[in-house]
């Protein structure tokens, strides 16, 4: 699967939905073990998530240029547990039944795929960004 934004994320910004504010909202990372999620152009939450091994605390330095999507690069603490093949980027309400799914990465990011064995991980955003719309 390439990378792709979540096609309900985009209905919800176009729409006026709700949990879709970028820049305002605590948007976080999901660390995701592809042998157990597959991408699903009808995710919408958190909750419809699977093979979560980690996430990240609140991107910093959030930015939107030119329609695109940037932060500083960030750490997923003490990660243990299966092999992480991909990234979802989600905003964070604090319960998974409405924390929007935005995008989901699983190319252009150096380390991946990567074991985790109960260390850091740094995730480096590629220097064009994390998405564009």
């Amino acid at each position: 699967m390439a990378n792709a934004i979540y096609p309900e994320y985009k209905d919800a910004i176009m729409g006026g939905g709700a949990n879709t504010d970028l820049l305002a909202g605590n948007v976080k990372v999901m660390l995701v073990d592809t042998g157990t999620y597959t991408y699903d152009a009808a995710d919408v939450f958190e909750s419809d998530i699977t093979g979560i091994v980690g996430e990240t605390a609140n991107l910093g330095t959030k930015t939107l240029t030119g329609g695109v999507f940037d932060a500083a690069d960030t750490t997923a603490t003490a990660v243990s547990g299966a092999t992480v093949e991909a990234l979802i980027v989600y905003i964070d309400t604090g319960t998974p039944t409405t924390s929007r799914v935005v995008c989901y990465i699983d190319t252009g990011v150096t380390g991946l795929p990567v074991t985790p064995n109960g260390g850091d991980i740094n995730i480096a955003w590629n220097v064009s960004g994390i998405f564009a719309m």
